[in-house]
């Protein structure tokens, strides 16, 4: 009996490692070319690390990097030295920050909105610094800038962080207050997009994708909406393909992408996700969706010994962007090269064949006793003391929908 082992690498998440763990333990053993395997899980420690020292996991999922340099920088020894399958990729995450993903998307013609980079409001407290300032650094005036670009406008982190530092402005003073306060932080000033069609987030797992409507005005349990048809094919495709090919373009496997389809041109805002969100109470009847597609490409990553693509292959698709080629034909071309990355074809005939049941498993894993637990403590360490009971009936009941949705 083969043996593949799936790391999980996460800090203060219960619900879906917990869920992600209850499916894998379900899942029989899988034939696979004249091999049958066995998938097991475990949680994974941080302590100091021989860079030298072997590691028994196969596959990695990872939620701490992001913010985490310790578990980050055995990630790297892990996929370098052990030939670890990672999800994701740490080195294209710290150096492609949503700054460098934002010039590749624009030369590769996406609709990005007006963006500015604007220096920091402070500076390091050095002299090399100051007299580099005063040598070299031009002086700008913000308001001026801000009025090109027009208002509404965020300024925000050019490494992201999670609404780290993001400020929604409206008008002159609220800019100047924004820029006092970002202190050291360097900072994107971007066009606002109001009185937008639809919010849409896809979230994305190797080739597998769901796009989602989404409303980022209401409290975090309310922002995904149930809505199966709210983008048109054209635009589905589109949003699919956008998503697709930037992971595939930076070689991330489990990212989210954000956009806003404003009179008919679809803007993706936000697509540098290193740890988009997966939990019951955010995704709610989407949960299951999201579980199925992270253990059906873990595993199928593992079982195939899918080799691990840390550097990027910029040119095959910077040939398609200087191409005369128009919008949605370069759209087409960067699909192909995303489903030759994801080796989407073997993916779904694995996903049919090798995982068949897994449909099955999650659909009774939901209406089991153990799940309504998981979905009861997440929902109890979520949400305030005084709120827990409301918001226990209310997952309950989206995932019921969900159950008799699925129902066969």
């Amino acid at each position: 009996m083969n043996h593949k082992k799936i790391g999980l690498l996460i800090g203060d998440e219960d619900d879906w490692p917990l869920t992600f763990e209850a499916l894998a333990s379900r899942l029989p053993a899988i034939p696979y070319r004249r091999k049958t395997t066995r998938i097991t899980t475990e949680r994974i420690r941080i302590h100091p690390f021989n860079l030298r020292a072997p590691t028994s996991y196969h596959l990695v999922i990872d939620r701490l990097s992001y913010w985490h340099t310790n578990p980050r920088e055995w990630l790297k020894k892990a996929t370098l030295v052990d030939r670890v399958y990672l999800l994701n990729n740490p080195f294209t995450f710290q150096s492609m920050e949503k700054h460098a993903a934002y010039c590749a998307m624009i030369r590769l013609g996406l609709h990005i909105p007006d963006t500015w980079l604007i220096p920091t409001k402070q500076g390091p407290d050095t002299q090399k610094y100051r007299t580099t300032a005063a040598r070299y650094h031009n002086p700008f005036d913000l308001p001026t800038i801000a009025a090109q670009i027009g208002y509404p406008l965020y300024m925000k982190p050019f490494d992201g962080g999670g609404w780290r530092g993001v400020s929604r402005v409206d008008d002159p003073v609220e800019l100047m207050r924004a820029y006092d306060n970002s202190g050291q932080m360097l900072m994107h000033l971007q066009a606002g997009l109001d009185d937008y069609d639809v919010f849409v987030r896809t979230l994305a797992i190797g080739p597998q994708h769901i796009s989602l409507r989404y409303d980022p005005s209401q409290p975090m349990h309310g922002r995904y909406m149930i809505d199966h048809n709210f983008l048109s094919p054209e635009k589905g495709r589109e949003a699919r393909i956008i998503n697709k090919t930037i992971n595939a373009f930076f070689r991330w496997d489990f990212n989210s992408c954000e956009a806003i389809l404003k009179n008919g041109i679809l803007w993706p805002i936000d697509f540098a996700n290193a740890c988009p969100d997966v939990a019951v109470t955010s995704l709610h009847y989407y949960f299951p969706w999201a579980m199925k597609a992270l253990l059906a490409w873990s595993v199928f990553c593992a079982v195939t010994e899918r080799p691990m693509r840390i550097t990027m292959d910029l040119e095959k698709y910077f040939a398609i962007a200087d191409s005369d080629r128009a919008y949605e034909e370069k759209l087409t071309e960067y699909e192909k090269l995303a489903d030759i990355h994801f080796d989407t074809e073997r993916f779904l005939e694995f996903r049919a064949t090798q995982l068949k049941d897994l449909d099955e498993i999650m659909w009774e894993f939901a209406q089991t006793p153990e799940f309504d637990d998981i979905l009861t403590l997440t929902v109890r360490t979520t949400f305030p003391p005084h709120e827990p009971e409301k918001f226990i009936a209310h997952f309950r009941g989206l995932l019921r929908f969900w159950v008799q949705a699925e129902a066969r």
